[in-house]
């Protein structure tokens, strides 16, 4: 029978703060980490929202020899691994080393260090690059850094999968778990993505908003961008149980597909796929499911085509499930976005409550679902879905259940 994995720790940055409790608490009293845009070139800038990790001050975290090799991406894995591994209770020594893994996912990798250098060489003519522009901008820094601060040496890498990053990575490590390659996983997403190229960028697909973030309701009018990290400690439920580690919640199915249809507009056929296969991979029933965390990013089109698919996949309990999107609080981390929204299903399993969208405005006949509006709701949560569909039509869910509840 293939090994339960189990979540042991977890850390997160994020617009509503440092840390995973932070995050949880936010999201569970209906705090919103959306505010006003801070850049310095603002003025230049349509955009008027993002959810910007203010609370997060680099200088309390890393000396400066250190901050010079580290884009925020880098910086944000590496404190949400920290607060984890903590949390787990880990120590890396020479036995373990070698049969713990780590899997990052990140849709931008060093964008802010890919921004600074770009306007560094082409709009000031410059003829020199910082020497460590490259460790600073590669994707696969964040797994890097974090494996040389925790001396991890089994198998490290990122995964990048635009908005299904952070589940996409998970997944990854679930399965190398399962196959007995590692004992332990540090897996998540993390993102930092609120560079002035990037923001110019999604202008131009005309997705964001200038209202606010307002998931499945009348009158959306796109996503807000946001920036984060959430990283995970997973292990086998034995592994744990063996070194007296405290389960949080425990990783019963995963379920990928891929659209291949349309670079941008989402299928419900594709999305409904991943669901289905998470189900089948955790040995769940659509009625096991009480809570879905939605992608639910706010766009007309993304959020009505998630309603279909939630139908598919689930048929007549389409309707039972409690459904909220927490992009509404958090912003849309890209590929983070998974990881930040796992807390808040760890959050629920382990609470009884099912943290609200906010600045719902009222009901839309095209997504007819049991919705969490405005206000959390008290309701026993089992198990639970997290949805994360990506551009490209690269859909990743996770099935997760209770800790008390795996077998």
């Amino acid at each position: 029978m293939r090994a339960s994995v189990a979540i042991t720790g977890m850390g997160a940055v994020s617009a509503l703060g440092v840390g995973a409790t932070a995050l949880w608490e936010g999201l569970r009293d209906g705090r919103s980490g959306i505010a006003p845009l801070v850049h310095p070139r603002s003025a230049e800038l349509r955009t008027t929202l993002a959810a910007q990790a203010h609370d997060y001050q680099p200088a309390d975290h890393f000396d400066e020899r250190l901050l010079a090799q580290l884009d925020r991406v880098s910086q944000f894995a590496l404190v949400a691994a920290g607060e984890a591994i903590a949390q787990a209770g880990l120590a890396f020594d020479d036995a373990w080393a070698a049969r713990a893994a780590v899997v990052i996912g990140t849709g931008a990798g060093g964008e802010l260090s890919r921004d600074e250098q770009d306007r560094r060489i082409y709009a000031e003519k410059g003829q020199r690059m910082h020497p460590l522009a490259i460790i600073r901008a590669m994707a696969s820094a964040p797994a890097s850094q974090i494996s040389m601060a925790h001396r991890i040496t089994g198998p490290a890498f990122v995964v990048s999968s635009a908005c299904a990053s952070a589940n996409h990575a998970m997944a990854q490590a679930v399965l190398m778990i399962r196959s007995g390659m590692v004992d332990v996983a540090i897996a998540g997403g993390s993102e930092a993505c609120l560079s002035f190229g990037m923001i110019k960028a999604w202008e131009a697909m005309r997705v964001l908003t200038s209202d606010a973030c307002r998931p499945f309701s009348l009158g959306r009018q796109g996503l807000v961008l946001g920036e984060g990290a959430g990283v995970f400690v997973l292990e086998s439920l034995d592994h744990a149980r063996a070194r007296g580690a405290t389960a949080l919640a425990v990783i019963a199915g995963i379920g990928m597909s891929a659209d291949a249809a349309d670079i941008v507009a989402p299928s419900e056929h594709g999305e409904a796929r991943a669901m289905s296969a998470a189900l089948n991979d955790a040995g769940l029933r659509a009625q096991d499911i009480q809570y879905i965390n939605a992608h639910g990013t706010g766009t007309k089109a993304n959020d009505a085509t998630e309603t279909r698919a939630i139908r598919l996949a689930l048929g007549s309990w389409a309707g039972e499930p409690l459904i909220s999107s927490t992009k509404s609080a958090h912003g849309h981390a890209l590929g983070a976005s998974g990881a930040l929204e796992l807390v808040a299903v760890v959050g629920a399993l382990r609470t009884g409550v099912v943290p609200p969208t906010l600045n719902f405005g009222g009901p839309d006949p095209e997504c007819d679902l049991n919705l969490v509006v405005n206000e959390s709701r008290r309701h026993r949560v089992l198990a639970a879905l997290s949805h994360s569909f990506a551009f490209g039509g690269l859909n990743a869910v996770l099935a997760v259940t209770a800790a008390d509840d795996a077998s």
